[in-house]
């Protein structure tokens, strides 16, 4: 099939973000490979996996990249949020201050609470991030890479969110021209948000050592 009628009905780039530590990469080896490692290292840069779905009838090509947080990767890390059409913005269910450091999107988005198996060291509770999210308007659910509770049906609600906004009319050619533009601004006096969460600017420190779940 030539380039003019691609094998998809749909192209969608999505962006997965969050503290180091927090899972994103296992989360897309579950996703994209179904695999899982105890050990696997930090992202360093980017990083990026391709899987095509179904949804209600149509082809839904996902590119989901994934970007380290590390400050000399800054510049070359904002390139590749160009064309994006949604956020995972991935957070440790294990660690408030994950959770603290989210910043707000202007693109559509999903809260993804991941590490749900360990529920007793378990210090952000589902209700507060779900109330959290609720006081953005954005979609939220609970993950685990490790034992694979709901990785699929992250990107599957991202993608079905983002062809609902779109309408029917989009072809796959034109959906890969997104038409949002996406401004990072912090989230300051405009929501009441849950106790001891605080935002304030993102910012990651590499952590090698942090357990990936």
């Amino acid at each position: 099939m030539s380039s003019m009628n691609p094998k998809y009905d749909y192209l969608f780039k999505l962006l997965l973000i969050g503290d180091s530590g927090a899972g994103r990469s296992c989360l897309l080896r579950r996703f994209a490979d179904d695999t899982y490692t105890e050990s696997y290292i930090s992202t360093v840069g980017v990083d990026f996996k391709i899987r095509t779905i179904e949804l209600d009838g149509k082809t839904i090509k996902l590119q989901i990249w994934n970007t380290a947080e590390q400050e000399r990767f800054r510049k070359v890390i904002s390139s590749y949020y160009r064309g994006a059409r949604g956020i995972l913005v991935v957070y440790d269910v294990t660690d408030q201050e994950s959770l603290n450091n989210i910043k707000h999107e202007n693109i559509n988005r999903l809260l993804v609470g991941n590490k749900c198996d360990l529920t007793t060291k378990k210090v952000v509770d589902y209700t507060t991030a779900k109330e959290f999210a609720d006081s953005l308007g954005i979609l939220f659910l609970e993950t685990s890479a490790k034992n694979a509770t709901r990785p699929e049906q992250s990107s599957m609600m991202m993608a079905a969110e983002i062809k609902k906004l779109m309408g029917p009319g989009i072809t796959a050619s034109r959906a890969e021209k997104p038409s949002v533009k996406i401004q990072s601004t912090l989230v300051k006096h405009q929501v009441e948000v849950p106790a001891k969460i605080c935002l304030r600017p993102f910012l990651t420190v590499m952590n090698l050592q942090s357990e990936p779940k």
